[in-house]
């Protein structure tokens, strides 16, 4: 199936580690995108760690910023594994991740804990409905701080990116970051 999705609202916070009872063994998927150079194209593939399953698209995801907030659209293509392992040879930067699932407070949750290069990093994201919503939304007792408005924390941008470099940017910008890192690279 390919689709174009309608703008989806979202706010986006970091977190310093999985909120309970989420553990890194728990339920997920693991994500590694494929940011394709000079373009706004991504390869996704998704495996499911549990089934052995595994999914590909590309896609070309748009963050747009105004004075109401953030949203994103994105236009994705499904792919087969012959599609991808052709569109794969393109040199891109490299974002690997574990995408887990929770819902808090009657809202379902995206977290995001990063791997490799960018081991360390965790970010909470909830799609949100409209511009109401969007104000009213109280922060998770778990995030230590938004980034939704904060172009370096975008998933085109942290790819190629380290984990010293998100540290920095947390510190550019008068936070401090947890001095262990609760995550674990596969």
């Amino acid at each position: 199936m390919n689709k174009i999705s309608e703008p989806e609202r979202f706010r986006a916070f970091l977190i310093d580690k999985l909120p309970e009872p989420l553990t890194p063994a728990s339920s997920h998927l693991q994500l590694t995108d494929r940011y394709i150079a000079d373009t706004a194209i991504r390869l996704r593939s998704i495996r499911d760690p549990q089934s052995k399953a595994v999914n590909y698209s590309m896609q070309k995801k748009t963050i747009v910023r105004t004075d109401s907030g953030s949203y994103s659209r994105s236009e994705e293509m499904h792919l087969t594994d012959n599609e991808y392992a052709t569109f794969a040879r393109f040199m891109g930067r490299e974002l690997r991740k574990n995408r887990y699932f929770h819902e808090f407070d009657r809202r379902l949750l995206t977290f995001d804990i990063y791997l490799g290069e960018l081991s360390g990093l965790g970010i909470v994201r909830v799609d949100l409905t409209d511009n109401t919503d969007f104000e009213q939304f109280e922060p998770p007792p778990f995030a230590v701080f938004e980034v939704s408005e904060d172009p370096f924390f975008d998933s085109d941008k942290l790819a190629g990116n380290t984990f010293p470099q998100v540290k920095a940017e947390v510190e550019r910008i008068g936070h401090e970051w947890p001095a262990e890192n609760p995550y674990q690279d596969e």
